[in-house]
């Protein structure tokens, strides 16, 4: 009795790239310059959620201290933080 090697196996062939790795986050902290309304627009304008998501991160930065408002691939977090620091917030950007 011979043993064959099994033929016509086909290795997958993956055109995928994966990136291992966290995502990076940005951080809003809370500041006494800046009125909630200001926040909130311009948190809108960085992220683009909804009036009601912008304002409970706006919120969570006040009671907390500081909020992630976005998560994502380090070129948009520095999109995201350039929008933010427009108007003076103090952000940062982790992974």
């Amino acid at each position: 009795m011979s043993q064959e090697k099994p033929t016509g196996i086909i290795e997958p062939v993956i055109d995928e790239e994966v990136t291992i790795g966290l995502p990076y986050k940005v951080v809003l902290f809370n500041d006494e310059w800046h009125s909630f309304e200001d926040v909130i627009n311009q948190i809108i304008k960085a992220v683009r959620c909804s009036y009601e998501i912008a304002r409970g991160y706006a919120f969570e930065a006040h009671v907390k201290g500081k909020s992630i408002v976005f998560n994502g691939a380090l070129n948009s977090c520095l999109k995201v933080s350039s929008v933010l620091e427009e108007i003076s917030l103090n952000t940062q950007i982790i992974s």
